[in-house]
């Protein structure tokens, strides 16, 4: 238990925080699944991983390091991935070297990276170390798993194996090998607020299934998985920029085949025909992506003829996202490792209401905070941690006397200080009913009541709702 001033100091840097977050973040972006190599063939990962530094506590860290180092050489961030089956030495992994971008993220790739067939695993993970070029260790951090596949399946897809298939509103890259060649391969991506193929960099889109018949300014979405003949939209998951609706078609020898309607699987060949147009697909041509009319074939109805550059190759994508502050924390250990939390399940009701936050990663040396008020908390393992709800007079204000709800961060905080903050908030509702003789205060909003009718996940027993932020 820490002591009262001790604790004091922590509550008045996690309230300058509040004001000023200095977050770090680390995103890491990879494909989920990859194929196998055999022998001496290297089939590297494609699209290859690829990891973002963002978040204005980089430039602080670096300002703190380059003030103590007296030179610039130590501040820089370096890296190396490889797969979590390797061992400790660098030399069976690859170096990252990262470059600042024009929205000054920091960003690198491995394109080297593969599994051979030696490894037996069916699944795997990717293992990223970051340091600063002092030799000061930032921490240690794993993608999500990864499955293994021989070669992409030429069988019709069962909804059996979903593992495979492709589920309305995930995510995908998409990628065009020119001639087969690895060296001509582009990624579909996004830059500027207008889409392109690029050599260097991919883009994860969510792919929606939507109804046949809709106006392009509409587009009703529905849930299932993607079949060819389908009509989907693809939306940058990082920009928001969408393309016209397209209806995917399945490609053999480059042929777009009009009647087939199976499910999609990973690793297939496919094209995306612009719907209403005339033979209209989606095409690269160098850099630029541009429409290309495909060509009927006199022969058969049922197919098209199609250049390369209209020929994608589809997969599913994972995105992981770590986030933490070193702004607050005087430890140098590294900030590894950095607790994920997935859910919130609220038991209990009045004094004894307990919060159990579920996630990856968690220890013992975590507190959980809502806001600027430390909660009571208890380790139960690397997936949950408890607390107990903080009493609303922890936040020393009347507001509870008010008709709107209050909402609050929710953070993790390290015993040395280091902050995890998350996408989740507690929302505490305050009681419906003033004190007698008390009037209401007069800033309450006019539309509260439908805020209240608003809030989700209402337990009767007490007066607090969760809810997370999207």
């Amino acid at each position: 238990r820490r002591k009262p001033y001790q604790a004091s100091l922590l509550q008045d840097s996690v309230r300058r925080y509040l004001q000023l977050p200095a977050d770090q973040t680390v995103l890491i972006l990879h494909a989920k699944v990859a194929q196998k190599s055999y022998g001496n063939e290297k089939r590297f990962f494609c699209p290859p991983p690829c990891v973002y530094l963002s978040g204005p506590g980089w430039k602080l860290k670096q300002e703190q390091i380059k003030a103590r180092d007296l030179g610039e050489a130590g501040f820089r961030v370096c890296g190396y991935m490889g797969l979590d089956s390797m061992g400790s030495s660098l030399m069976e992994t690859q170096k990252l070297s990262f470059e600042e971008q024009p929205d000054a993220k920091g960003f690198s790739c491995a394109k080297a990276l593969y599994i051979s067939d030696t490894d037996k695993r069916k699944h795997f993970r990717l293992v990223l170390k970051l340091f600063f070029s002092n030799g000061q260790e930032i921490g240690t951090f794993h993608s999500k798993l990864i499955k293994v596949i021989s070669k992409p399946s030429q069988k019709k897809q069962s909804l059996k194996n979903t593992d495979l298939c492709i589920s309305s509103g995930s995510k995908v890259s998409l990628f065009n090998r020119l001639r087969s060649q690895t060296v001509s391969t582009r990624y579909l991506s996004v830059e500027g607020g207008a889409f392109i193929a690029s050599a260097r960099q991919w883009a994860a889109f969510t792919l929606h299934l939507a109804e046949e018949r809709c106006a392009r300014s509409e587009f009703p979405l529905r849930e299932g998985y993607i079949r060819y003949g389908s009509v989907v939209q693809l939306v940058c998951t990082a920009t928001g920029v969408t393309l016209p609706p397209l209806i995917i078609r399945k490609v053999m020898k480059q042929y777009a085949m009009l009647d087939v309607d199976e499910p999609i699987s990973q690793l297939h060949k496919c094209a995306f025909q612009f719907q209403g147009s005339d033979r209209m697909y989606l095409c690269l041509s160098t850099d630029k992506v541009i429409q290309f009319q495909a060509s009927p074939c006199p022969k058969e109805a049922n197919r098209e003829l199609l250049n390369d550059g209209s020929c994608w190759t589809i997969i599913s994508t994972e995105t992981v996202e770590y986030t933490f502050s070193e702004s607050l924390a005087c430890a140098r250990e590294p900030v590894s490792p950095v607790p994920l939390i997935a859910a919130l399940q609220l038991t209990g009701g009045g004094d004894v209401a307990m919060l159990e936050v579920q996630g990856e990663y968690f220890h013992a040396h975590l507190k959980v905070w809502f806001g600027d008020v430390e909660a009571e908390t208890m380790y139960r393992s690397p997936k949950s941690l408890v607390c107990v709800v903080p009493d609303v007079s922890a936040f020393g204000s009347d507001w509870r006397w008010l008709r709107y709800p209050i909402t609050v961060p929710l953070l993790l905080i390290r015993d040395d200080g280091l902050i995890y903050s998350s996408s989740f908030t507690f929302t505490y509702t305050p009681e419906q009913s003033c004190i007698p003789g008390q009037q209401v205060l007069s800033d309450v909003p006019q539309d509260s009541d439908k805020l209240l009718d608003s809030i989700h996940q209402e337990f009767t027993r007490t007066n607090f709702h969760l809810f997370m932020q999207t």
